[in-house]
């Protein structure tokens, strides 16, 4: 028998209810993860088959996490429960059935590098000036057609874009690419999936008939095509029991839909509704303030909020003369956390755009303080990984053309750009992959050098080829590494980078290691698609004594016991783009109740009354984010006054466990002068409010991480700064790595 004991009544009853479909609102830190869980072990009790469960979310992390909680109630039957992310669930439904949409089931699985690449190279071919549209753009519109179920021409239909012809060109030439290098990128997993199940029936007759229930995990964050592919897996059973909060959808840039959240009762007609409302995370005064905040919005659920635990400290909010200002101030409450007993690493700054960091970083700097910056390179994105990964990739899937023209020359062996360029044209001339092309060599005219250089790398990658079925993962990937001499390139120096690099690849070999601990008959398809649906946030984890420094996108799902959230200016947050947009305005609400539900503890709020941004500095008003917290919660009880003109009108917010009258206040997003005291803060108790007056803005540095852009060689990313700062290495989006002095580099910042 599952342990109810310990669930509020709420969660109790959501465990506790039976089929048909059923909508869990919630809240932040409601215990929804304990609830799912609890809820699954329950239908197993009752006699539900494990592997007629599928259990969605959004994360391999917290797949894994909702998996190991079902083992610690069930046992080993969790392992037949389908818990995973839409995309890897895709996957696997694909692995079995692709064939059908006439696929090789050992398709790969292109990344974002990938998809750039292989658009970059189609717009070229086709002509297309990349100063009017660029790749990104066009990767961008694709991926919301995709996101859309629409087809090249019916997006053109439907789009106001002033490329649109162009776009639905490029991306029509786009899946000719992928297909012929049996390859799908991450949107195309939904896609295919639902293609596969709405023009094969007795495949979608299959998985209705497998899955008697179907947990969905933030379902706020779904898009159209994953909601067309839970409308389709549930049928006629209607067993579908989804969780999500409405304040905390976020990604509408990203393809979200919260329509799929608010109508889910017209979707799905008989729907039971059941708030989770009690918070096991946050103060009182905190939850008071998110509650206050996001009632704001209109378009929501109604829903407040809550908590057994006292009220807590206060809120401080700090005004700051400018940004290198309120990087000294929040640098300082760090270490007031830190001198108090806390750990820093249960402490994270958060800002609305990564381009805020970097005063940011130089504070902590100066002051002491070790940060870590969420969001940089990502381990899978390292150079010498993509290479090895490429190499496994082009072992698996030989018709993987963007994983062979990565290996080709590398390690340098005397192929260039000329030599795979009559490669391709063979390759395309005859209907033929790139790896067969080059198996061809003897039948196109190259330099004897050249061909030489190809036939070596061919005979190597069918040696390869040969170990896929006969070597594990582990073992492929040593062979490959010393075959082809790739960690050989870089023993024997001792510079940073070349150990920095060795690191790497030892990591490398970890990270197969660690899958097959994991499953033991895994395989390199199995390895290799764990790779591709590997996400941002499944790599993040809390450091004890380092801060973090991260957007307040980046930060849904994560907790701390500090949080500061800095910017909270109107044109920052909210962004200057939604000021005259109501939806969009909503969602950056519902971005600043994210950022407040971050915090445990202590929650901190700043903004500066003038800001540089872009090389102008510019004068400041608050965020009506700040005028839409209760004044209660405020360590003095009150704001000084906003000098500007606002509009009213007068909205009724209420809650389960309050209800309050409150006015929405319009306000002007007009720019003025306005006079106050530099550094003044509400409250700061211990800490000097004496701040160095206002300094002219510095002439422009680099740290490591930020995007800079060279005329020549492109956009790249700041690796390393060394020589107490009179030198960094660049390396840009080709691959190529530079080194620059400092003081004459010809850079300027990329914002992108």
């Amino acid at each position: 028998m599952i342990n109810l004991d310990g669930l509020n009544p709420p969660q109790r009853e959501a465990v506790m209810a039976g089929d048909g479909p059923l909508l869990l609102l919630a809240g932040a830190g409601s215990g929804k993860t304990r609830v799912l869980t609890q809820r699954i072990a329950r239908l197993i009790e009752d006699g539900v088959r494990p592997w007629a469960i599928l259990a969605i979310t959004f994360t391999n992390k917290a797949a894994r996490e909702m998996q190991n909680r079902v083992r610690a109630l069930i046992g080993d039957q969790a392992d037949d429960v389908w818990v995973s992310t839409f995309h890897a669930c895709c996957a696997r439904i694909l692995r079995r059935d692709i064939d059908k949409l006439g696929y090789e089931r050992s398709f790969s699985i292109y990344d974002d590098d990938d998809q750039m690449s292989a658009l970059k190279a189609i717009t070229k071919s086709m002509g297309v000036d990349d100063k009017r549209l660029t790749a990104r753009e066009i990767k961008s519109c694709i991926s919301d057609a995709k996101n859309r179920l629409l087809s090249p021409q019916e997006w053109m239909k439907e789009s106001d874009h002033q490329h649109a012809k162009t776009i639905a060109r490029v991306y029509a030439r786009y899946d000719e690419t992928l297909k012929a290098s049996n390859a799908l990128d991450f949107d195309d997993l939904i896609l295919k999936t639902i293609l596969l199940l709405t023009e094969h029936p007795p495949v979608l007759d299959y998985y209705r008939q497998k899955f008697d229930h179907i947990l969905v995990d933030e379902y706020q964050d779904t898009n159209m095509a994953q909601y067309e592919l839970i409308r389709l897996l549930s049928g006629a059973k209607r067993n579908v029991c989804v969780v999500g909060d409405d304040d905390q959808s976020i990604y509408t840039w990203r393809g979200a839909d919260i329509r799929n959240i608010l109508e889910f009762e017209k979707d799905f007609p008989g729907c039971r509704v059941i708030k989770l409302e009690q918070n096991y995370r946050s103060t009182g005064n905190i939850l008071d303030a998110a509650n206050h905040v996001i009632a704001f919005n209109t378009s929501r659920k109604d829903k407040a909020l809550w908590t057994e635990e006292d009220e807590g400290e206060k809120i401080q909010v700090y005004r700051a003369q400018d940004e290198r200002d309120e990087a000294v101030w929040v640098a300082r409450q760090v270490l007031k956390w830190q001198g108090e007993g806390q750990s820093i690493g249960d402490a994270a700054i958060l800002y609305r755009t990564n381009s805020q960091s970097r005063v940011l970083e130089e504070a902590m700097v100066s002051m002491g303080v070790p940060y870590r910056v969420y969001g940089g390179m990502k381990f899978y994105d390292r150079m010498e990984v993509r290479d090895l990964i490429a190499y496994l990739r082009a072992l698996y899937n030989p018709t993987d053309d963007r994983a062979v023209l990565r290996i080709i020359n590398t390690p340098r062996r005397g192929i260039g750009d000329s030599t795979v360029a009559a490669l391709q044209a063979y390759a395309e001339r005859e209907g033929v992959s790139l790896l067969v092309a080059a198996m061809s060599a003897g039948e196109i005219e190259l330099p004897s050098r050249a061909a030489g250089a190809v036939t070596k790398f061919s005979t190597l990658m069918e040696e390869l080829m040969l170990l896929v079925e006969t070597q594990r993962p582990d073992a492929l990937l040593k062979t490959v590494i010393e075959k082809t001499g790739y960690r050989a390139q870089f023993e024997g120096k001792t510079d940073d980078e070349s150990v920095s690099r060795l690191e790497n690849i030892g990591e490398l070999e970890n990270a197969v290691a660690e899958y097959l601990q994991r499953d033991a008959e895994g395989t390199l398809g199995g390895f290799l698609e764990n790779v591709s649906l590997v996400t941002d946030t499944d790599s993040m984890a809390q450091q004890p004594e380092v801060l973090t420094l991260m957007t307040l996108h980046s930060a849904k799902g994560l907790e701390f016991g500090l949080v500061v959230i800095t910017g909270m200016e109107e044109g920052i947050f909210p962004t200057s783009r939604s000021l005259y947009d109501q939806e969009k305005m909503e969602e950056e609400r519902r971005l600043c109740y994210v950022g407040i539900t971050r915090a445990k503890k202590r929650l901190c709020l700043s903004w500066a009354l003038t800001r540089s941004l872009y090389g102008q500095r510019e004068t400041s008003m608050r965020s009506r984010f700040l005028d839409e917290l209760p004044r209660r919660v405020l360590a003095n009880g009150n704001l000084q006054q906003r000098p500007q003109t606002r509009l009213s009108s007068p909205k009724t917010v209420s809650g389960t466990r309050m209800s309050t009258q409150q006015t929405i206040k319009a306000q002007s997003p007009l720019k003025q002068t306005v006079v106050v005291k530099a550094g003044e803060a509400l409250n700061i108790p211990g800490v000097s409010r004496g701040m160095p007056e206002p300094r002219s803005t510095p002439s422009e540095t680099f740290v490591k991480g930020d995007r800079v852009e060279h005329a020549t060689l492109g956009k790249g990313t700041v690796l390393l700064v060394f020589n107490e700062g009179r030198k960094m290495t660049i390396r840009f989006d080709s691959g190529v790595d530079k080194t620059f002095l400092s003081a004459v580099a010809p850079l300027k910042r990329s914002y992108d």
